[in-house]
């Protein structure tokens, strides 16, 4: 197999991470064969790297030969003079690598390929070891959760908005005190979803702006590690105050759909298969999705999303949970089940467990409960 080059796109570049045991915003990795690697770090950068990098040889600049050709030019010129060094001519790269680093490895002669596949199966099959960081992390997920449902909790009404300590409850407060509790846990989530109606019926809306009351708020977290940088992932969707029929019904339809497709899941059981299991339940509870053959009746509240995906160093990874998937879900996939319904100018619901696929089943990582209500969590 031919040598492997990685060069970060940043810290958060999972195959770095995964390949180096150490991420890092700028460096190089190369794996000559089995046993022969070597990751190259930064001054800044060395001395961390040789108390937690994973890889047999830790280079500093001077060691290595680096020498400084601009942005882009010195790690896949430094890449080439290493590879030259033991004879070899062609390298596989990550699929995350860089265009312009590309662009410069194949500018020094090499015959570079990208492989497509890299880690695909060994960063799905989760050790035991990654199996109890991912649980860590979810663990964390449910702790700040239940912190954003307290303040929310303690919240007043005033002409339909939250109020806490006499001025608006706002995304923003919900988002600082989730994100301070995970912080001193040792997690972080700069992302997460602490979102409001009418808005949260776009899955993604991060949250802005004070908060409704008699209206779900979904909470979305999935922090990662800062040691360990495995994430989990949680979602609860929750009302202050007299909860719609509607959104009690929606609920009640993502909740079923939700056990559903835990059910359903098993190793050897193909993606699609845990993914038509849940629209077929929201379909039958008189709802649709955008999923062919499951699109439900016009005008009523819609799943737009696939049902789950893997979680990991990244926390959208292989296995997905989605229609085309026939791919087969195998022993040791950390994956999540989450699937929602959202009507614009109402709002949305939705419910997300993650858990590791075991030959019979699914181990759920997730014991909070998934209730509308803000009191069944305190």
């Amino acid at each position: 197999m031919k040598p492997l080059v990685l060069i970060p796109s940043g810290e958060a570049d999972a195959d770095f991470t995964y390949a180096s045991g150490f991420p890092v915003e700028t460096g190089l990795y190369i794996r000559f064969g089995d046993g022969d690697d070597v990751l190259v770090a930064s001054p800044l950068e060395i001395d961390r790297a040789r108390a937690q990098s994973k890889a047999r040889m830790k280079l500093g600049f001077a060691e290595s030969g680096y020498e400084d050709h601009g942005p882009f030019a010195s790690w896949p010129r430094l890449a080439a003079k290493m590879l030259r060094e033991k004879g070899l001519e062609a390298a596989r790269v990550s699929p995350r690598l860089q265009a312009a680093y590309l662009d410069e490895l194949r500018a020094t002669g090499l015959a570079v390929e990208i492989d497509r596949d890299l880690f695909r199966a060994e960063r799905r099959h989760k050790s035991s070891e990654e199996a109890a960081f991912i649980q860590s992390a979810q663990r964390a997920a449910e702790a700040a959760v239940v912190e954003v449902v307290r303040q929310l909790a303690r919240a007043e009404i005033k002409d339909g908005l939250l109020w806490l300590e006499e001025r608006p409850l706002t995304s923003e407060r919900l988002y600082a005190r989730a994100q301070l509790l995970l912080g001193e846990m040792g997690f972080s989530c700069p992302d997460m979803i602490v979102a409001g109606s009418p808005e949260c019926a776009m899955p993604h809306f991060r949250g802005e702006g004070p908060m409704r009351a008699g209206a779900p708020v979904i909470i979305d977290i999935f922090p990662s590690g800062r040691a360990s940088h495995y994430h989990g992932d949680l979602t609860r969707t929750v009302v202050v105050g007299e909860i719609p029929d509607e959104i009690r019904r929606m609920h009640a339809a993502a909740l079923q759909a939700l056990d559903a497709g835990i059910e359903s899941i098993r190793a050897g059981v193909a993606g699609s298969e845990v993914h038509h299991a849940v629209c077929q339940v929201l379909v039958d509870r008189g709802y649709g999705t955008t999923t062919k053959g499951f699109e439900g009746p016009e005008g009523v509240a819609k799943m737009s999303h696939s049902t789950g995906h893997g979680v990991g160093l990244d926390v959208h990874e292989e296995p997905s949970l989605r229609g085309p998937s026939e791919d087969a879900l195998l022993e040791g996939d950390v994956v999540t089940v989450e699937p929602g319904l959202y009507l614009l100018g109402l709002g949305g619901v939705r419910i997300e467990d993650t858990g590791i696929v075991t030959r019979d089943g699914f181990s759920n990582f997730t014991s909070i409960t998934r209730s509308l209500e803000p009191k069944d969590y305190l």
